[in-house]
């Protein structure tokens, strides 16, 4: 008698992430407007395409102080037994530099690399909510300070978008990521973020054993989770903003590792059924 086939099990593969953060830096910088990202959303795409994951582009006109720029996000769907869905997302522009060549492979590819990976995972498995994987476009202020509506264009543009066709309704939860890939990586918890959300993943880094990582201690972020926020939805935020190669020159491929991808990758891949068993509890 034949023995049964049993599939294999879909972890979080931190190579492969890190396969995709190479890539989009051999993109060279990649600001909102460029060609360079216009072949990253192609690149995004088409790895989705390859893993069965169904996408669409969201095009629309960025409003900056240094004119319109034309941005678009990318929203993939992976259906789970219910349509209620969970958005795990990531932004995948890099900030305006004209001084020096900023690749972003932290701040932008890490999380992207990172999403791009989960989509593989959460594709091969059942889930209970659809997952929506968004890849924003227009985080960075293209001044250089972050001040008022010069920032966050592609996640302010979704909500307003989802609020205008009614289906922020069944968006019940948000998870961000954004540079989770820096060599030395501390992650805090951020104040903007709600609790409840940030407990079970940081309770889920603490079983997986990586307390050193998902720190307890309190920071405030404004980030692509705000415009979330204020619509109502519950929203987290994965970030390490405290590192020395932040907006320099120096985040590249040397001071970024696919170590701390696989850590981040292993506590959203274990936290997602915790956070469908509170959301399909009430």
């Amino acid at each position: 008698m034949a023995e049964a086939q049993v599939a294999p099990k879909v972890g979080f593969d931190g190579s492969k992430a890190w396969a995709h953060l190479q890539k989009q830096v051999g993109f060279g910088p990649r600001p909102s407007g460029t060609p360079a990202i216009v072949e990253t959303r192609k690149y995004i795409v088409e790895q989705l395409k390859a893993a069965g994951i169904e996408s669409k582009e969201q095009p629309f006109i960025g409003m900056t102080p240094l004119g319109e720029v034309s941005m678009s996000n990318v929203i993939a769907t992976i259906p789970g037994k219910r349509p209620d869905r969970l958005v795990l997302a990531s932004h995948f522009d890099t900030k305006l530099f004209r001084e020096f060549k900023f690749l972003g492979a932290n701040d932008g590819a890490s999380s992207t690399a990172a999403l791009l990976e989960l989509g593989r995972v959460l594709k091969a498995r059942p889930n209970e909510l659809t997952i929506e994987l968004l890849f924003l476009d227009g985080e960075e202020a293209r001044m250089p300070e972050w001040r008022g509506t010069d920032n966050t264009y592609g996640s302010r543009h979704y909500v307003q978008a989802a609020q205008k066709d009614g289906s922020l309704k069944s968006l019940k939860a948000l998870v961000l990521l954004d540079m989770i890939g820096d060599s030395d990586l501390l992650i805090k918890r951020d104040s903007n973020s709600t609790p409840w959300l940030v407990d079970i993943i940081w309770a889920t880094a603490a079983r997986l054993g990586h307390t050193r990582t998902f720190s307890n201690q309190l920071t405030v972020i404004e980030d692509d989770h705000i415009p979330f926020l204020r619509a109502g939805v519950a929203a987290a935020d994965i970030i390490d903003l405290e590192n020395p190669t932040w907006h320099t020159p120096q985040d590249d491929l040397e001071h970024v590792n696919a170590k701390s991808l696989q850590v981040v990758g292993d506590v959203v891949t274990a936290a997602i059924p915790e956070i469908e068993k509170r959301l399909t509890s009430k």
